[in-house]
């Protein structure tokens, strides 16, 4: 159990005059009868600085320590040093801090400011809290990610393993009534409510205009109601702008000439150094004023003294996953109006303020309400990683909104490829390394393996700059795709480029020294080895589901089968693989292609693409038609996805997969690759007819039927069958005769006979292809003829298409005794005009047919 740090004066610190004081009291109350409470501040209150000291040393904490969550670093270090000087102490004694990067804690420490990341690491390395009796959540309206997280977990291990474990959620603005049943225990928890001390705000509406026929620019807008604040307003001024490059951009604006020599401009964001952090939290010196120009860190937890002026750009920059990187980044957007309130909020802390927005006032109520949890609208793989560390699932756990299903089930998948997760599901020895270091999954991959490797250092600026932001600005096309181009800039081996950003190069650089330090790389990495060697093979262990095959004209197919590609003259262009770090999505790719463009990647070996894929390197044999042969092959490939590391081919080997192949192919040539003949389609024609004029005991030979009772017919004459020529040497005829039956075919010589004898002996061919039985004869053999020529023992008669001596049709009739006694009066004196040598009778009953025994014309039927 900690020791008890020294006793303030007063309990838990020097009485002060902060609205939050009248609170305290009932705060006691409710914490020592339930294991939670939710107390609603407004800014200002003094929620963050005196809640802690005022609870120090309650009875059922019994010398415990307190563990208060801020949502940003910058929070975390000014709430602890706040304290810390109320009790006229340095931080580290009774009051200390961690972050993600920072540890001032001592032995005597008893309220612990921390990162909401550095409360789930602690829990996932003893849930039980030791030493811990009071957690508070500070800001829980935020809702970022890691803090639902923390918040989950936090009332896991209370339930199951620390009754005595007691939770506070603080806030300005938050649904009560909805955090006070959840963090509840059987009933909602009790909700505190300070009533805060803040002065009229005068909210006036400043949108941008156009100048020169260009679109109006945020920070201009914003630099211009500085400089009128500054002519037309008392007091400090704080300005909300979106991130880091905003800020610096408006400083260079306001750096020119029209600022008034008593105005000092001070910066505020989280990467700046703390004494720069300092200067801009400090009152201005009498006399002076000042121009805090900040990230939203200053729009809750911290005091920025003397502002009476607030300008807000109306612009905030939050998390979203970004399907370019495959990475949660930060994304520029318009803040949410509770946002807006919350900032126009602090120029009335000590008397009436003024507040410019950025915006019109229609805008603002098409503006959302609230800003949406991060838990929606974030990549989850972090997420679902701790929750595997936990070992439970999210269904089992207590979330004020729960992770989507989809991005959820996205998430595991990415860390099975990963190998954070087993096939079971169950987290991995890799994974647990992984969920130690505070980057996502993809880069705490590809450092863990990469300093086995003995790649680490490499491995860590690749993970800074994919993490910050790149070294190289401008527009894409102006950019080389080549990392390697930025690990030579990050290492100091090439110290200049015409597009390099030296701000985003000194932050990488010193992101890149603090994951080496956290994941224990030193000299004996071989960090000196050249990035060209080594950049593939580092990337693709963070990436290996996008490793990309090139395919020509600079287009890539990816592993997932999706297209990419490089723009003409990039060095990347003629490499065989790739393993890509950012893509352009299509619909920001332009040009009209479908395919993405490739924005930053690394060549790849074909054989450090294989060590990296390991066990996902699948060996598939194919068979198949090849369309160039034209014949049925074997296809042996070696893949990853939809990349072909290797193949080979060859002709089939019989069996059923050679027989089902081959099958596919009859089907999908409907029949035509088979070795059809005259003679076989004669005897289909024949016998489907049969099928129609006689019913089902005859089968179906059509191509529809054929090709549905391919097994039957055709599959049992394919056993020994491997290429194209075989299939066409088939006897498709004799097939048909088997399928029919010996005792059958005799039958259908009777029935459906192949030709028609004449009375003068001639036999003309049948033609079966139409609805009814058809022969084409010249009119002269029927001479003689009374009764209508028929099939079948008389049953089925004949269509004739009656012809003239050239052989072109004159008539057609189902009923010559009637076309005699009818219409020939009128084809006899035409064929006469036409063909006067023959003999035109006009009894064609009586008369004599041409002379012959047999038709040698082998006049196809038409």
């Amino acid at each position: 159990m900690p020791t008890p740090g020294p006793r303030p004066t007063s309990p838990g610190g020097p009485l002060s005059t902060l609205p939050v004081e009248g609170t305290i009291e009932d705060l006691r109350s409710a914490l020592r009868q339930t294991s939670s409470a939710v107390l609603q501040a407004p800014p200002g209150a003094g929620k963050t600085t005196i809640v802690p000291l005022r609870l120090l040393n309650e009875p059922w904490l019994d010398g415990q320590r307190i563990v208060m969550l801020e949502p940003r670093r910058l929070a975390t270090r000014a709430a602890a040093r706040r304290m810390a000087d109320l009790l006229g102490e340095e931080v580290g004694r009774t009051v200390g801090y961690r972050t993600r990067d920072e540890r001032h804690v001592g032995r005597d420490t008893r309220i612990e400011v921390v990162t909401e990341g550095i409360l789930t690491r602690s829990l996932q390395r003893d849930a039980s809290l030791p030493g811990t009796g009071l957690v508070i959540f500070d800001e829980i309206h935020e809702r970022n990610l890691q803090a639902d997280l923390a918040l989950a977990l936090t009332l896991d291990a209370r339930d199951a393993l620390r009754p005595d474990l007691r939770i506070l959620a603080m806030s300005a603005t938050l649904d009560t009534g909805r955090v006070a049943g959840v963090i509840g225990r059987d009933q909602p928890a009790p909700v505190i409510t300070s009533e805060g001390r803040t002065h009229p705000v005068d909210v006036r509406w400043r949108p941008p205009v156009n100048s020169g026929g260009r679109p109006p620019r945020v920070a201009e807008a914003t630099a211009a109601a500085v400089q009128h604040a500054l002519r037309h307003d008392e007091g400090d001024v704080l300005v909300f702008l979106a991130g880091a490059a905003d800020i610096r951009r408006v400083e260079s604006l306001l750096g020119g000439r029209g600022r008034p020599d008593d105005v000092d401009v001070r910066l505020l964001f989280g990467a700046l150094s703390l004494p720069e952090q300092d200067l801009a939290l400090a009152p201005s010196p009498a006399g002076r004023r000042r121009v805090v120009l900040a990230t939203d860190i200053a729009e809750t937890s911290l005091t920025v003294e003397g502002v009476r002026v607030v300008i807000d750009s109306g612009q905030v920059r939050s998390p979203h996953f970004d399907s370019r990187s495959g990475l949660t980044r930060l994304r520029t957007g318009a803040n949410s109006r509770a946002s807006a309130d919350q900032r126009a909020g602090r120029a009335g802390r000590t008397e009436p303020g003024v507040a410019y927005r950025i915006w019109s006032k229609m805008e603002q109520a098409t503006r959302r309400p609230h800003a949406d949890p991060e838990i929606a609208s974030v990549d989850l793989t972090g997420f679902a990683l701790e929750l595997a560390v936990w070992g439970t699932s999210a269904d089992d756990l207590t979330f004020l909104d729960p992770p989507p299903r989809r991005s959820l089930d996205d998430a595991r998948s990415l860390l099975h490829d990963l190998g954070a997760l087993g096939a079971d599901g169950r987290v991995t020895d890799a994974g647990r390394a992984m969920s130690e270091l505070p980057v996502h999954p993809r880069l705490a991959r590809m450092i863990t393996v990469g300093a086995d490797l003995g790649f680490g250092a490499i491995a860590c600026s690749i993970a800074a700059m994919l993490e910050e932001r790149d070294v190289l600005r401008g527009r894409p096309d102006d950019l080389p795709s080549d990392l390697v181009d930025r690990l030579r800039l990050i290492d100091g081996r090439v110290r200049d480029h015409p597009n390099l950003d030296r701000s985003a190069l000194h932050l990488v650089r010193r992101r890149a020294g603090e994951l080496a330090r956290r994941a224990g790389i030193g000299r004996g990495d071989r960090g000196s080895t050249d990035p060209m060697t080594a950049a593939g093979l580092v990337l693709a262990l963070a990436y290996p589901d996008r490793a990309a095959q090139a395919r020509g004209n600079r287009r890539f197919r990816m592993r997932n089968g999706a297209g990419a590609w490089l723009p003409e003259g990039d060095a990347l262009a003629a490499e065989p693989f790739l393993v890509v770090a950012e893509l352009a999505t299509s619909a920001t790719a332009g040009r009209g292609r479908a395919d993405h463009r490739i924005l930053v990647a690394a060549a790849l070996d074909e054989s450090d693409l294989e060590l990296v894929a390991g066990d996902d390197v699948e060996r598939v044999t194919t068979l198949a038609w090849n369309p160039e042969r034209d014949d049925l092959r074997v296809r042996a490939e070696r893949r990853l996805g939809a990349l072909v590391l290797a193949s080979t081919e060859g002709p089939a080997e019989p069996g059923d997969a050679t027989v089902a192949a081959l099958l596919d192919r009859v089907r999908a040539t409907h029949l035509a690759v088979l070795g059809w003949s005259r003679a076989s389609r004669v005897l289909q024609a024949r016998l489907q007819y049969a099928h129609r004029a006689f019913g089902g005991s005859w089968p179906d030979v059509s191509d529809e039927g054929l090709l549905a009772a391919l097994n039957e017919w055709l599959a049992p004459r394919l056993h020994d069958v491997t290429r194209r020529a075989q299939l066409e040497r088939l006897d498709v005829g004799q097939m048909l005769r088997d399928l029919v039956g010996h005792h059958r075919i005799h039958q259908l010589d009777a029935v459906v006979p192949t030709t028609f004898t004449l009375t003068n002996g001639r036999r003309v061919p049948i033609d079966y292809g139409s609805e009814q039985p058809t022969i084409s004869i010249r009119v002269q053999d029927l001479y003689g003829t009374t009764t209508h020529p028929s099939v079948a023992d008389g049953k089925v008669p004949l269509v004739l298409q009656l012809l003239s001596p050239a052989d072109r049709p004159v008539q057609i009739t189902a009923d010559l005794p009637g076309f005699w006694a009818g219409s020939w009066s009128e084809v006899r004196k035409d064929m006469a005009g036409r063909y006067p040598k023959h003999d035109w009778p006009l009894d064609p009953t009586s008369a004599t047919p041409r002379s012959g025994t047999s038709d040698r014309r082998r006049r196809r039927p038409s």
